[in-house]
């Protein structure tokens, strides 16, 4: 594990928006950045970074951290991999103290995976540059295909000898275990830049094929794709790694690490098929510019393209291959919230070709001439095959409503909707009825799915409640404050207060408040702390009982911080629960703001001092949850009377109703300092 000096060091000098900004598109509006959250799928920014605080929160998903954490949700890896992964973007070294066995084995698979798919490109730059076949055979393909040298170094291009198995006999004697070499595709473990045969023989994966290294959008080498050169029977063109837990084909674009930032520049993005393609492109002058692979696009890859720009030109060939690859996509696009351009090139062209034969400037000026939008282009080409056929022309308009029906945009959808009627000569009423028909439906199946999910969850979150402990449980003067199922008015309102308190303890913690007999001051948390103990009041759940616990154990050491401390902290439960408790939309919190407390709290807080705030507010909040504790202690009682009574338990019925009174007398005494009406009989 890092020592926590080096994970300081990191958590100071990483700069939240620099962080974010590798795979967000952030533009400042206030004191905040907003972009699109690459946590879900959303048309409108909701997923802000406050430099300020070193924080992210999106108001859509509800996910928020500091960098460490975006690190964690968007490469999906552990802490450690993330405190790494941000250290080397900042030139810190990093030592590790001994791992977990557990821990140690999957970061050992990741790292590993990583270090032969590096050694893997090395190795195939080598060969392309330096022995006799790969000048002859992958260097010259290049350069006949116009690439110049720069340019074949930049994409890190390679080639994979024909005869034997070099590359894996050269990871074998650098000591490259079988586990990393090849794939094993339950467990998704290895890089398969080797595959094993029937006989239990390794062999190279990609011979005699020309290389393209594939990157995340990170810069790591996760896969491989090879191009064989020569025609061969029942050997297919293209070659592709396959899946691992580095490296999924439906999640990654050939060239979005190299072109990302161009694309924000432009807020542009043109999508070609092929690596060839791009490659070409960007050597041409044109950079922003993302390749599909040849594969049919998923909806992962759409919304990676969409955290950097909304507007996107789909360049293809002109022929009748080109022209149904065009469709291909279309709605998915669409539904993405995209402003989607399609471009033909002339028949016999294709990106590649056009970029070696003109220039930045007159492929663009090509491209604005001759993009048109999606619909437009399928309506017209549609169009055209259906002729006069009554069925093929049915079976078109059903096709273009449906896509039509996919535009988030009611403006857009309106415009399309007519522009269609138009061309096809076909009633706008009767289009925009089918779209409204479509859309519903679509409505009515996202919401049928959604209560399916909140449902499965909700069952989940029950099932994963914890009970009252066996020593609250006999306890009558300890509520316990679990939730049940369903959770009950009193019981809400028990984890709000509860929180509350919790979030003064994350933000404001260590603030010295009360005096002790010794001369020195109780701070906040220890306050609030002690009240709890002294009232015998438990933790609604887990992870509030977790930040008690780590403030208790950390509060005396030199120069603590709740703030920072909650906020950095390697449990990543805590951390997101910190930063939510700071963040609440960059504003002063709630709890500052509560119907409940004095109508001028708000005003205070802002002419007050920290510490003279806390004096008042602290023991309000103690109050609040104390009043909330003692009506649902009125409520279990009032519901286990019901329920002697009914089964005609006299004794217990004799016992509850003696200790009514108290419990009412404590409500009234704690309404009273709350400042509430008192109703006695």
């Amino acid at each position: 594990m890092i020592p926590k000096e080096t994970i300081e060091r990191v958590y100071s000098a990483a700069k939240i928006e620099e962080v974010v900004g590798d795979y967000v598109n952030l533009k400042r509006r206030g004191a905040n950045m907003w972009g699109l959250c690459p946590f879900h799928n959303e048309k409108t920014p909701s997923f802000a970074v406050s430099p300020s605080k070193g924080i992210f929160k999106c108001f859509g998903c509800g996910k928020s951290g500091h960098s460490v954490g975006f690190i964690m949700e968007v490469e999906q890896c552990s802490y450690t991999e993330a405190i790494k992964q941000i250290a080397k973007k900042y030139h810190i070294e990093v030592q590790e103290r001994e791992l977990t066995a557990e821990e140690q084995q999957r970061q050992d698979d990741k790292e590993s995976m990583y270090v032969v798919n590096d050694f893997a490109n090395r190795w195939f730059q080598e060969q392309l540059w330096e022995s006799a076949e790969g000048k002859a055979v992958g260097l010259s393909y290049f350069r006949e295909r116009g690439l110049r040298e720069e340019t074949i170094r930049h994409f890190q291009l390679g080639y994979s000898p024909e005869k034997g198995n070099p590359l894996t006999t050269a990871l074998k004697k650098q000591g490259f275990t079988e586990r990393y070499i090849i794939n094993d595709a339950e467990t998704r473990i290895g890089t398969g830049v080797s595959g094993k045969s029937e006989d239990g023989r390794l062999y190279d994966r990609f011979r005699d094929r020309v290389i393209f290294p594939i990157h995340s959008i990170s810069g790591k080498t996760v896969g491989f794709a090879g191009r064989i050169l020569k025609k061969k029977e029942n050997v297919g063109k293209y070659v592709n790694s396959p899946e691992s837990i580095i490296y999924s084909k439906t999640n990654e674009l050939y060239g979005l690490y190299f072109s990302k930032q161009e694309i924000v520049r432009q807020d542009l993005c043109y999508l070609v098929e092929g690596q060839m393609d791009l490659i070409s492109m960007y050597q041409s002058g044109i950079k922003n510019v993302v390749c599909s692979g040849g594969t049919a696009l998923t909806k992962p890859q759409i919304r990676l393209i969409r955290r950097f720009t909304s507007n996107i030109t789909v360049l293809y060939d002109g022929d009748a291959a080109g022209i149904h690859a065009a469709l291909r996509g279309i709605d998915m696009f669409l539904e993405e919230g995209f402003n989607v351009k399609v471009v033909l090139l002339p028949d016999g062209e294709d990106p590649d070709s056009y970029a070696r034969s003109h220039n930045a400037s007159d492929f663009i000026e090509y491209i604005q001439k001759n993009e048109t939008d999606f619909i437009r282009f399928k309506t017209r080409l549609l169009g055209q095959q259906a002729g006069s056929d009554p069925h093929k022309r049915s079976e078109l308009i059903k096709d273009i409503v449906t896509s039509i029906a996919q535009i988030p945009d009611p403006i857009t959808r309106s415009v399309y909707t007519k522009d269609c009627a138009d061309q096809l000569r076909i009633s706008e009423q009767l289009l925009n009825r089918e779209v409204i028909r479509l859309r519903n439906d679509k409505r009515t199946e996202t919401i049928e799915q959604q209560q399916r999910a909140e449902q499965q969850a909700h069952s989940q979150a029950l099932a994963e409640e914890a009970a009252p402990t066996a020593d609250t449980a006999d306890d009558k003067s300890t509520i316990p404050v679990t939730q049940a199922a369903p959770m009950s008015r009193q019981q809400a309102k028990l984890m709000e207060n509860f929180a509350n308190l919790i979030q003064v303890i994350i933000r404001y913690g260590e603030t010295p408040l009360y005096p002790r007999g010794d001369g020195s001051k109780y701070s906040a948390g220890e306050f609030i702390i002690l009240q709890l103990q002294g009232d015998n009041i438990s933790s609604p759940n887990a992870l509030y009982q977790k930040v008690i616990d780590e403030f208790m154990a950390h509060k005396d050491e030199e120069g603590f911080k709740a703030e920072t401390f909650f906020k950095f902290h390697s449990d990543v439960e805590i951390s997101r629960l910190a930063v939510e408790m700071i963040a609440d939309k960059y504003q002063i919190s709630r709890i500052f703001q509560k119907q409940s407390v004095s109508e001028n709290i708000t005003v205070q807080v802002k002419q007050q001092s920290t510490e003279e705030m806390l004096v008042e507010l602290v023991p309000q909040l103690l109050l609040e949850l104390k009043y909330t504790v003692i009506n649902d202690r009125i409520d279990q009682l009032e519901q286990t009377l019901k329920k002697a009574q009914e089964s005609g338990d006299w004794e217990l019925m004799k016992e509850l109703l003696a200790g009514q009174p108290q419990l009412l007398a404590i409500k009234n005494e704690i309404a009273k300092a709350l400042g509430n009406r008192v109703i006695t009989n």
